[in-house]
């Protein structure tokens, strides 16, 4: 018998989880970035390769989420990538003051850290995402998308205003207290939300698993193969590496468009950050209210959220280059607005049909589907946020201009994301559900080769 669907407190419980990670990641990726450019002058590539590293480790996501499927249970790969994501955490933030003195052993610590940040970070939100997946009833699934990723971005926001406070004054010892702090308190919080997550019925499946032959659970590369030959999530994963390499690209880049372009001050560029956030924010708010409302025909508006939403963020960076051409009497702030609400209504509305993508196919594998697609969008943010800088930087030096060399990569970000578009619209052919949905049907579920 299935457990009964999660309620809203569930889903909420669940959202800690992604708080805590939003914690933990902005500490590596933001505050360590800053210390490490700012306060230690170091030059700027620095802090960037290891964050790239860390994306590039999360393309391991596909071989956490096999694992999680392997053993039947979800909390154990969460609380397990928590905990390595707050030892990553801490160890990178010794490193960053330890580059200061022995820039050779802090670069190898750091490497080692940011290694083991991006190993958490894969295991414990894939795993998560696939325990989502199976406990949430289908017509929540917009809005328990919508709860998780904002639920993620409150951990960045409360994470910054506490350590805004703590860090004053700052010093290295400070820094590490807060690394402390941070890494034990969102462990915590991951742990009691995850507790108790899982029915009893997990425990059971698990054991039967663990007790089942080993010749009788496919390898790694047999799932990995059998979920690529779907050719819908095949198509899926095409659309999430496309869709999330014209997303990254355009992060790194606003702000210095800003101040470059119309000759912002940081203050005035930071602003700006905030109306494309705030956009994003009410992007995802709509698509979840609206997506809890739907019934039956969930599938087909969420996929027509998704091209909306990537059809929209198309037109805003139209508006962005246009602005370049036009100067100042463009509305730049509210085109940065459409732009993030236009990000936003994309973003929940695909994590939406990740989730309800992940529950097809031969067998139990979500959590190899959902590391599969998390694969391709680590992999998409590590490629693309390094070619929205490289490429604006390169242009500005041939062309010896600004303008023009940030309207081409923003008409270069547009035409990938109307590719996007295009990519899931395709989504419903369905000449791609002829594997997923006969599987599905046809097989009973099964648990590292034990079918229940």
């Amino acid at each position: 018998m299935s457990p009964a669907p999660l309620g809203w407190s569930g889903i909420l419980r669940l959202g800690l989880v992604q708080t805590a990670i939003g914690a933990m990641f902005a500490l590596t990726s933001l505050t360590l970035n800053r210390v490490m450019v700012v306060e230690f002058a170091m030059p700027a590539i620095v802090p960037a390769a290891f964050v790239a590293w860390n994306y590039v480790v999360q393309l391991s996501r596909p071989r956490w989420g096999y694992g999680s499927d392997m053993g039947g249970r979800r909390a154990p790969w969460i609380i397990g990538g928590m905990g390595v994501l707050g030892l990553g955490a801490m160890l990178a933030t010794d490193a960053t003051t330890m580059m200061t003195a022995s820039p050779l052993l802090g670069g190898l610590l750091a490497f080692v850290a940011f290694t083991l940040v991006g190993a958490g970070v894969g295991a414990a939100g894939t795993s998560l995402l696939a325990l989502l997946a199976t406990r949430v009833a289908p017509e929540r699934r917009p809005a328990a998308a919508a709860i998780t990723w904002i639920m993620m971005i409150a951990g960045f926001i409360v994470y910054a205003a506490v350590s805004g406070i703590l860090l004053q004054p700052f010093s290295s010892q400070r820094l590490a207290l807060v690394a402390s702090g941070v890494s034990g308190v969102s462990f915590l919080v991951a742990l009691m939300a995850v507790t108790g997550a899982e029915p009893r019925d997990s425990a059971l499946a698990a054991t039967a698993s663990a007790a089942a032959p080993a010749e009788l659970r496919p390898s790694f590369t047999a799932v990995l193969a059998e979920t690529w030959a779907d050719p819908l999530a095949r198509r899926f994963t095409i659309f999430v590496f496309v869709s999330m390499l014209a997303y990254s690209a355009q992060e790194l880049i606003l702000e210095p468009y800003a101040g470059l372009v119309f000759h912002m001050t940081p203050a005035q560029s930071a602003q700006l950050t905030g109306m494309e956030k705030g956009g994003a924010l009410l992007g995802m708010m709509l698509v979840g209210a609206l997506g809890a409302g739907i019934g039956d025909g969930k599938a087909a508006w969420m996929r027509l959220w998704t091209v909306a939403g990537c059809v929209g963020s198309a037109l805003a960076l139209v508006g962005l280059s246009a602005a370049s051409m036009v100067g100042p009497a463009w509305p730049l702030a509210p085109t940065v607005f459409a732009l993030g609400l236009a990000n936003g209504v994309f973003a929940v509305a695909a994590i939406g049909s990740m989730m309800g993508l992940a529950g097809g196919g031969k067998g139990s594998r979500e959590g190899a589907r959902m590391g599969l697609w998390g694969g391709a969008q680590a992999g998409a943010f590590a490629i693309g946020g390094f070619l929205g800088a490289t490429g604006v930087q390169g242009l500005r030096s041939v062309m010896h201009q600004s303008g023009p060399a940030f309207v081409l990569v923003f008409a270069a970000e547009g035409l990938l994301f109307l590719a996007a578009a295009v990519l899931a619209a395709r989504l419903d052919n369905p000449s791609t559900r002829s594997t997923s949905v006969s599987d599905a049907a046809a097989s009973p579920v099964e648990f590292g080769g034990v079918r229940s």
